[in-house]
């Protein structure tokens, strides 16, 4: 996914340095991007992602200890993870619900891939996982109608979790 953009984020040059000709673009089941990422993962996991992120690929079974640690992991303290969203823990704090952030599956992809798809309207990145979730909604059996409606299925008007810097935006 996105293998010409390196996801280098020199604000993170002296805890999770790149490593020179390495790019951190998204691998997994679950896609890791970016330096920082990689590191705090293969810290977790105790593999050296951050020089050698192709191990995600080379390796099924921690491209899935991948997969669960972000899913599981919150990003920053005293914010939800993937997981707490999707099965209901999480509890929006008054400053969610100002910045539009409710419980849903919009919820869970602002905190996975936060500005990459969220707070930006009805991109197409954004509606493609939405349209995928229905899809297996309705493999499952369930009603679309469990979804929820627009704005907690959706997180076109949430603003983001976690806004990527300025540098990483350039990189």
């Amino acid at each position: 996914m996105s293998p010409s953009k390196l996801y280098c984020d020199d604000y993170y040059k002296l805890t999770y340095p790149c490593t020179p000709g390495v790019s951190y673009h998204g691998r997994g089941a679950l896609p890791l991007y970016w330096n920082y990422n990689y590191g705090k993962a293969g810290e977790a996991l105790k593999q050296d992602l951050l020089s050698h992120p192709e191990y995600i690929e080379q390796n099924a079974t921690l491209a899935f200890q991948a997969a669960i640690w972000r899913w599981m992991t919150p990003v920053k303290k005293h914010q939800p993870s993937a997981h707490d969203v999707f099965v209901g823990k999480w509890k929006p704090t008054k400053n969610d619900t100002l910045s539009k952030r409710v419980p849903g599956f919009g919820a869970t992809m602002n905190v996975l891939y936060s500005d990459q798809v969220c707070g930006q309207g009805d991109v197409d990145s954004m509606n493609n996982m939405v349209s995928h979730y229905l899809y297996y909604l309705d493999l499952m059996g369930v009603g679309r109608e469990e979804a929820g409606p627009h704005e907690t299925l959706t997180c076109a008007e949430q603003q983001p979790f976690n806004p990527s810097s300025d540098s990483a935006s350039d990189s």
